[in-house]
């Protein structure tokens, strides 16, 4: 199952060139049945990398563009009055799909923002008096601008929890954007082939699901969850007034399969330290809340993690 990660990394380069964490990280939330919140400013290939994984896996691909004026029908779709039968229809939204790209998720306002924390959680979507299950494998990454940018939300924590991850997506190297301009104005790009089946699909997240997490790795991570919400017990006095809410508890269970996905990644059948180090970051960056001591002074939840 370890060659079929490299097959679906080999196909994705094909058109992306670089970001391989951003790769690693949307890999992983799918594997875990997670979702992905990734930062960054527009142009970063964010669009092109899901678009290209979706081909890869033989999955559905949906895209919606968050603007100040839409509504959650244009998301999640609507009943419909059909005159000629005198009765209403279902009309499904965007979100119906294997893969949302939510891009540029926080232009939109709060009522958006909350149509989509019931899909996000239960994978099931009300319109009217009907609930329909979404079919799985069902996954959200949805974009976001720097807060510092104008015409941008800042979205709820409760919607902030429900990502099991949130990378922050820099620019690519020197050498890289060389390599992606001459390739695109050659035309070299090539089509992607979808590499996995469904059935592959569901046998890496049962093989992911066996990997072994030792005892006192378990305790490891517990430990570090909660030296977030409570750091005067380990010594971190320095820092506790820069943190108002600790990670929630959504946090240890996503860091327990997230790190066994980490672990198969590397092609090893057993979690290490190194595996939980990886990947914390993007796991809690977005789950400490701050407070305005940290703020004023600058401080971000990465140099608290």
């Amino acid at each position: 199952m370890y060659s079929k990660i490299q097959a679906i990394k080999s196909e994705v380069s094909t058109v992306v060139v670089g970001h391989e964490k951003m790769i690693d990280s949307l890999l992983i939330a799918l594997f875990c049945d997670g979702h992905i919140l990734i930062e960054g400013v527009p142009g970063l290939a964010k669009t092109t990398t899901v678009n290209a994984l979706a081909k890869s896996l033989g999955l559905n691909f949906k895209r919606a563009q968050f603007t100040p004026d839409l509504l959650p029908s244009d998301i999640l779709g609507a009943e419909i009055y059909d005159p000629q039968n005198n009765s209403f229809k279902i009309k499904k939204g965007p979100i119906f799909t294997n893969l949302l790209l939510a891009d540029e998720i926080n232009r939109a306002p709060a009522k958006v923002q909350s149509a989509l924390l019931e899909v996000m959680q239960e994978k099931q979507v009300t319109l009217g008096d009907k609930s329909f299950k979404i079919e799985p494998p069902f996954f959200v990454m949805a974009t976001q601008n720097p807060v510092e940018q104008e015409g941008v939300y800042q979205l709820p924590e409760a919607q902030l929890d429900r990502f099991m991850l949130k990378l922050v997506v820099s620019y690519n190297t020197k050498d890289e954007e060389l390599q992606i301009a001459r390739r695109i104005s050659k035309g070299e790009f090539e089509e992607i082939n979808s590499v996995i089946t469904h059935d592959d699909l569901l046998e890496i997240k049962k093989t992911i699901k066996a990997i072994h997490v030792d005892a006192e790795v378990e305790e490891y991570m517990i430990e570090l969850i909660n030296a977030t919400r409570n750091p005067s017990e380990y010594g971190l006095d320095d820092i506790k007034d820069y943190i108002h809410f600790g990670a929630s508890p959504r946090v240890s269970i996503d860091m327990f399969k997230a790190v066994k996905a980490m672990a198969f990644m590397r092609g090893k059948d057993f979690v290490t330290p190194v595996d939980v180090a990886y990947i914390i970051k993007e796991l809690m960056r977005h789950r400490i809340v701050l407070s305005y001591e940290a703020e004023a002074e600058g401080i971000t939840t990465d140099e608290i993690i």
